[in-house]
């Protein structure tokens, strides 16, 4: 119908213009943010996963940051359990040489010396053994807690133990803290020959120093202690590690599920642009076209 009321060209021009202007502003909008998915509007759904999924990177991150914590604790532990493993290969050699009825005089006098000044490096390194003002040995001097670390994005934790520092000495008495410096001997007096191999010995032979004086007994609880934490600082490792292969995972899944396709949009925004111009020309003709009937007119 002719008519200049009414342009039925222009409308469908019109209408053609709009929804190429409509996917042409999705398309851009792709482009400059790389994301197929932005923001709710997008993709509702895909959004609200990709939101959960991001909470969860941040609650691993979190985790491996507490689990870091405990790590630093663990390596302080074992490398003080290290040295006080260290220096009873030297305490036990002392001891044998005491144990000698043979060495007397101010010979036996000089390895009672040693064997009290080995005793009480022992001591410092059990009190050294402190990370951020925290402990895993304890003792009347050395307050310490267990340590329950978050390991996961679901909070899960893993607890640390602590271990009585007083089943790691010979000496029970002296302050175990950093700040002990005093050379007090371990035991009232000097050892004699018998004490000395007494504490080489078994539980039989301890007599009156006790079993908890025997050199077995404190070794034990030494490795004991050692191969515990040996096994909480292996796994502690296995979790940071597998935690970032979980978190490079999880991105992956983010990308693929909202990252934009850019070599597809850019070859769809070149054809939106294009046919964004031939719309603007086709509806330029469609209003022009009411010109024509000016002429019928004339």
């Amino acid at each position: 119908m002719n008519s200049i009321a009414t342009n039925s060209g222009a409308m469908v021009a019109l209408q053609a213009l709009n929804r190429t202007n409509d996917e042409l502003s999705v398309v851009q909008k792709r482009v400059s943010t790389g994301m197929r998915v932005s923001d709710a509007k997008d993709d509702g759904a895909a959004y609200t996963v990709a939101q959960q999924v991001r909470a969860d990177m941040g609650a691993i991150t979190s985790a491996n940051e507490q689990l870091g914590g405990s790590k630093g604790i663990l390596d302080t532990t074992i490398a003080g359990l290290q040295k006080v493993s260290e220096t009873m290969v030297q305490i036990k050699s002392v001891l044998g040489k005491i144990g000698d009825s043979r060495v007397t005089g101010e010979e036996r006098a000089g390895y009672n010396l040693q064997f009290s000044a080995l005793v009480n490096q022992v001591n410092r390194f059990i009190g050294d053994t402190t990370y951020n003002g925290s402990t895993l040995l304890t003792t009347d001097d050395l307050a310490g807690a267990n340590i329950t670390a978050i390991r996961n994005e679901r909070g899960d934790s893993y607890t640390i133990g602590t271990t009585d520092g007083t089943t790691l000495t010979f000496d029970t008495a002296v302050n175990l803290t950093a700040a002990n410096t005093a050379a007090a001997a371990p035991f009232a007096a000097a050892l004699t020959a018998e004490e000395a191999r007494a504490m080489l010995g078994s539980a039989d032979d301890a007599g009156s120093l006790g079993a908890n004086k025997l050199f077995t007994t404190v070794q034990t609880a030494v490795n004991n202690a050692l191969n515990q934490y040996g096994s909480d600082s292996k796994y502690v490792d296995a979790q940071v590690s597998y935690n970032k292969q979980k978190l490079d995972a999880l991105e992956g899944g983010i990308g693929a599920l909202i990252d934009a396709d850019l070599a597809k949009e850019s070859a769809r925004l070149q054809s939106l642009q294009i046919r964004q111009q031939l719309g603007t020309q086709s509806l330029s003709t469609a209003n022009q076209a009411p010109q024509a009937l000016l002429r019928l007119f004339q």
